[in-house]
């Protein structure tokens, strides 16, 4: 049974594309016609990855998830952000997504890293 699912997951892999549209959809929900309030900042980044967070679950997929979010007002100077996993890249996954407004900049990470039973 261990070496079935195994094998299923190491061929269905992390969808990527289906995970950017989840959470695309999540800051266009918080973020959409909003515009930069630093006494907003702590609710919007909440919800953005609680929302993100309940709607990859409710997929049903054999993962453990991460999500982070980063909102910043939009300055002349720019935003970066990196990150490095080390994982099993056949199974595993992540995928950013970017999002901005005349106004603000936000940044949203999902880590996915599969449960083998």
């Amino acid at each position: 049974r261990k070496s079935v699912l195994k094998a299923t997951i190491s061929f269905v892999g992390f969808n990527a594309d289906e995970a950017h549209n989840i959470v695309k959809e999540c800051i266009d929900g918080v973020l959409g016609g909003e515009d930069y309030n630093q006494n907003n900042i702590n609710q919007w980044t909440a919800s953005i990855v609680e929302q993100s967070l309940a709607h990859l679950v409710k997929l049903g997929k054999a993962y453990k998830y991460i999500v982070t979010c980063a909102v910043v007002q939009r300055s002349p100077y720019g935003f970066h952000t990196a990150s490095s996993c080390f994982w099993d890249t056949t199974s595993d996954g992540t995928c950013t997504v970017r999002w901005e407004n005349r106004t603000m900049n936000c940044i949203v990470n999902v880590f996915a890293i599969a449960i083998v039973l």
